[in-house]
């Protein structure tokens, strides 16, 4: 039973004992006393069982352990199998523009909010919550056993920079009627990129920083350009060298590559798989072209001023399908995370 010990210890909870019959519970413990049932064969304890056969009784000697070993070791996996289903793992920033890992048993389904969540065959997924999301959240787990888990969650609330930007061109605060045609047209490129559902593994891997520079615009914050209010800033601003390699934060396919949109110059977008993706913008020049596949660090272009800036800076952001995140939740301190 010693080599079967490992499994059991790694499947076993608190509850389990209470989900299991007492005599169960007494076999298990005598089996997992008994050690390795070929080694103490030898030295098992002889029991006597009296018979009865044609009305006269005849002794019969047995040995219990080897079989009592392996009563106690299915016995472990029928009843703590059980607890083992309600297993879920949360990892990440559980607040506003924070990105969630999450781990289930395989052929688990689970639901944000009643949203369907992918989840990967080893029980993996992810989840995230925009800038401006409720203070409260439901994730609810249905196992393939028909048993259910539920998690309340509490998202903390965050409050915003505003940020003031003057001197901007006013067709570009306020772009001209001719213009909208093409910002629509480019606004659903980018949003077709980012609702890309495929089934990469790299959703799970660690970011690594896409240029090294200070932190230049934030997460969150509220622009008003020329003292008209816009949209919230939803990225990460990285006030890298003019020229500087622009490195992919994980790996994964390119979605999107154009070298001119209005708003965002040149633009890169990653698929990492089950809706994460990552966006890189005002590029001086792209390095990748649409469907190619990227490892993490690996160089897409170069930093640059295209686009709407006023100056040379990489805007790096991150999208769970269409939930713009934090990048800054997601990765660990620039220092620590310097790509390689």
């Amino acid at each position: 039973m010693r080599r079967y010990a490992p499994l059991l210890r790694m499947r076993e909870v608190p509850c389990c004992i209470c989900r299991m019959p007492f005599s169960a519970f007494l076999i298990l413990r005598s089996a997992r006393r008994a050690g390795n049932p070929a080694d103490r064969l030898r030295s098992a304890p002889e029991v006597s069982i009296a018979t009865r056969s044609n009305g006269l009784s005849e002794g019969r000697t047995i040995f219990l352990q080897r079989p009592l070993a392996l009563i106690g070791f299915f016995l472990a996996l029928l009843f703590c199998r059980p607890c083992l289903a309600d297993t879920l793992v949360l990892d990440g920033a559980i607040e506003q523009g924070g990105l969630v890992h999450g781990r289930t048993e395989p052929g688990a389904k689970v639901t944000l909010d009643g949203r369907v969540l992918r989840v990967a065959p080893d029980g993996g997924f992810i989840f995230g919550f925009g800038r401006d999301a409720p203070a409260s959240a439901s994730l609810d787990v249905v196992f393939a056993d028909g048993r259910g888990v539920h998690r309340a969650l509490a998202v903390v609330q965050r409050r915003y920079d505003i940020q003031r930007i003057d001197g901007l061109p006013p067709e570009q605060v306020t772009p001209d009627p001719a213009l909208q045609e093409r910002i629509k047209r480019e606004a659903l490129a980018v949003s077709r990129a980012r609702a890309v559902d495929s089934d990469l593994g790299f959703f799970a891997e660690r970011f690594v920083w896409p240029a090294l520079g200070p932190i230049s615009g934030v997460y969150g914050s509220q622009r008003i350009l020329n003292g008209e209010p816009r949209a919230p800033h939803m990225g990460l601003d990285i006030a890298a060298p003019r020229g500087a390699p622009v490195l992919a934060a994980a790996a994964g396919t390119v979605s999107l590559a154009e070298p001119d949109l209005f708003f965002t110059g040149g633009t890169v977008i990653i698929d990492h798989g089950y809706g994460l993706a990552t966006t890189y913008q005002h590029m001086d020049r792209l390095d990748v072209v649409l469907g190619q596949h990227v490892e993490a660090g690996t160089p897409i272009g170069v930093v640059g001023a295209t686009g709407r800036v006023t100056g040379p800076h990489l805007h790096w952001a991150l999208n769970w399908y269409e939930v713009r995140l934090d990048p800054a939740l997601a990765i660990g301190p620039m220092a620590q995370a310097a790509p390689r």
